[in-house]
């Protein structure tokens, strides 16, 4: 069986939906032919009416799966399975035939929980877009269908409302959130003349933006256009039960037609194949499989594609985003270089006493390092932010300007040749009583267990390479990396960029991708493993095989142990099952078990297989290393 997605046939997804019904019937139908047989003490021929409905509902589209596998030269983990149906309807062993065909869609059903097809990302992408856009001419504000906005024309984003094509601010000032989009980490001033992109989302003031593209060739569509790609080109993953099935079953399969050849009796043959279903790799794995799912759900970890569980410890290459994910993509406050003649604290007290009254996004970054330092603050009078300005206002008796480096170059206050030179990271100037005071300087934080994830990664989980992959600036990029011991970094990359990146590095060795914004959702999809961190964006968690609720990289680390112990637990089942069924072959084969004694033997190594698989879903002792 394959990875889920569109490069699996229409008959397998088919199937996959009908599993739990062909299962819920076979069940059905034994259990008739069993009270009519015993119960009843029916005719025989009654007794094999809901036995041959069985056969044809769920033995006609095995026989046609087998079919279509032995064209293309498959020998996956259900093919024994369909043959001993084949077989058994020939040999009149109807009892037989449809217990291999309930363990089969029982197996089926089990795989199939839980798995989603890839073109739901492109459905969470294109209801994230509006529909239409509110488009200004003069004084009237008219909503028209978004396909008939035209490059010039005029609309109006309101607060909180998403942007629906790229264009330039030509009236209005406020923030806007992109970094779902670019990378960047933080909110972005918006002000006459500032550039705007499709998919980012409005703040609180509402703007009045020209568009310069058209909403087809607006960046939100060339995001959807990659997306499109990656989801065709989505990778095939051979599933661990398939792996171990191309062993066993040619194993199987000699076992059985040997039987029949030294023995001269195909029922025999029959027997062997009963026994060597491989229902610990149809159900024990899957049953694992569940059982680790539901662990994860209750430790926050969401798995949407639980063939993940079975790659993410081959995996060993992890690429990683940088905003939002290594670190927690809000500013933070890092320096404070106060002029001569200001001391740092004073200074602090005065910015943040004024700038609790702006709505900027460095705002909550100062406020925060002021409570850090535990310092008071007081009230502020005559305050007023005009756009593009700074804000102003009279703390204590002292006149205070908070703005950009452009604008107080502009000013000239005194001391303004005392400014430090540009560095990385975002900055704002502070003059007091028309004196250049500080220059306070915000970098995104990492976050606090980012190093010690990185540093385990090698040790711990056989990882042989860790980057960066990022859409931020170089100079950001290289510092966070500095900071949680990452040297391979890329930065200031586009979807299409990251996208072309990880099919390269995928196509080396298994990779785990970790990101959170929409800009990673191609990525995420073209990686083996795609990792979302937090609830920021429906489309990156369609994207992703795995959603971190938590927003935390130590439940990143949960899953790889949980996913470890789930191949350990599934292993057991398995080989464990097999080994049994091999026993049991070899009775079958020396005519010491007829078809139905092997199918009951069957269901009872399948009952150990499957008690076994159950530990999965109770939590290790040890479920972290950090």
């Amino acid at each position: 069986m394959t990875a889920p997605g569109p490069a699996r046939g229409s008959f397998t997804r088919a199937w996959d939906r009908k599993a739990g019904a062909i299962a819920g019937l076979a069940l059905a139908g034994i259990l008739a032919n069993l009270v009519l047989r015993f119960g009843f003490r029916a005719s025989p021929g009654a007794c094999r009416i809901p036995l041959l409905v069985t056969l044809v509902v769920g033995g006609l589209p095995l026989l046609y799966d087998l079919l279509r596998k032995l064209l293309k030269r498959e020998f996956g983990s259900d093919l024994l399975g369909g043959i001993s149906v084949v077989t058994s309807v020939l040999l009149g062993e109807y009892l037989a035939g449809s217990i291999i065909v309930l363990m089969l869609a029982g197996g089926e059903a089990l795989e199939a929980y839980a798995l989603r097809s890839a073109s739901s990302v492109l459905a969470a992408l294109a209801q994230r877009m509006p529909t239409v856009a509110h488009r200004k001419r003069g004084t009237e504000i008219v909503d028209v269908a978004l396909q008939d906005v035209a490059v010039d024309d005029l609309l109006m984003i309101f607060p909180h409302d998403i942007c629906p094509v790229d264009g330039v601010v030509t009236a209005g000032h406020g923030v806007m959130d992109e970094s779902y989009l670019t990378g960047e980490p933080f909110q972005i001033t918006k002000t006459a003349g500032s550039s705007v992109i499709s998919g980012a989302i409005n703040g609180e003031s509402a703007l009045t933006v020209r568009t310069t593209k058209r909403p087809a060739d607006s960046r939100y569509a060339k995001i959807m256009e990659v997306m499109r790609e990656s989801e065709s080109r989505r990778p095939q993953l051979q599933r661990l039960g398939d792996r171990l099935g191309a062993i066993y079953t040619p194993v199987a399969l000699a076992v059985a037609v040997l039987a029949w050849v030294l023995s001269g009796e195909a029922v025999r043959f029959l027997s062997v194949l009963v026994i060597a279903t491989p229902c610990p790799l149809l159900i024990g794995i899957p049953v694992a499989i569940i059982g680790s799912i539901s662990l994860c759900a209750r430790r926050a970890i969401i798995v949407k594609h639980p063939v993940v569980l079975e790659q993410i410890t081959r995996c060993r290459i992890a690429i990683f985003d940088k905003t939002g994910t290594l670190t927690y993509g809000t500013p933070k406050l890092t320096e404070q270089q106060v002029a001569a003649g200001f001391d740092q604290p004073g200074v602090l007290t005065l910015v943040a006493s004024l700038e609790r009254y702006s709505k900027h996004p460095l705002a909550g970054a100062i406020l925060a390092a002021a409570q850090d330092q535990a310092l008071p603050l007081v009230e502020a009078s005559a305050v007023s932010e005009p756009p593009g300005e700074g804000m102003r206002g009279t703390v204590s008796g002292h006149e205070l300007l908070i703005t950009s480096r452009r604008r107080l170059l502009e000013l000239k206050p005194a001391d303004i040749d005392r400014l430090p030179p540009v560095a990385a990271g975002l900055e704002c100037m502070v003059a007091i009583d028309g004196r250049y005071a500080a220059c306070l300087q915000f970098r995104d934080a990492p976050r606090a267990e980012s190093r010690s994830f990185i540093g385990h990664l090698a040790p711990k989980h056989h990882f042989q390479r860790i980057m960066i992959v990022s859409g931020d600036r170089e100079s950001e990029v290289r510092y966070l990396a500095a900071q949680v011991g990452i040297t391979e970094i890329y930065a200031q990359r586009s979807p299409e960029e990251k996208l072309a990146i990880v099919r390269g590095e995928t196509a080396k060795a298994k990779t785990l991708y970790v990101g959170d914004g929409i800009n990673d959702a191609p990525a995420m999809m073209a990686a083996t493993v795609g990792v979302a961190i937090g609830q920021n964006s429906d489309v990156t968690g369609e994207a992703a095989g795995v959603v971190i609720m938590d927003s935390s990289l130590e439940k990143v680390d949960e899953f790889m142990h949980i996913s470890r112990r789930m191949r350990t637990i599934a292993l057991q089942s398995a080989v464990g099952g097999m080994a049994l069924s091999v026993i049991g072959m070899l009775f079958a084969a020396s005519g010491h078990l007829s078809p139905v004694n092997g199918a009951v033997t069957q269901e009872v190594i399948d009952v150990l297989a499957v008690l076994n698989a159950l530990r999965a879903a109770f939590p290790p002792r040890v479920i972290r290393d950090l």
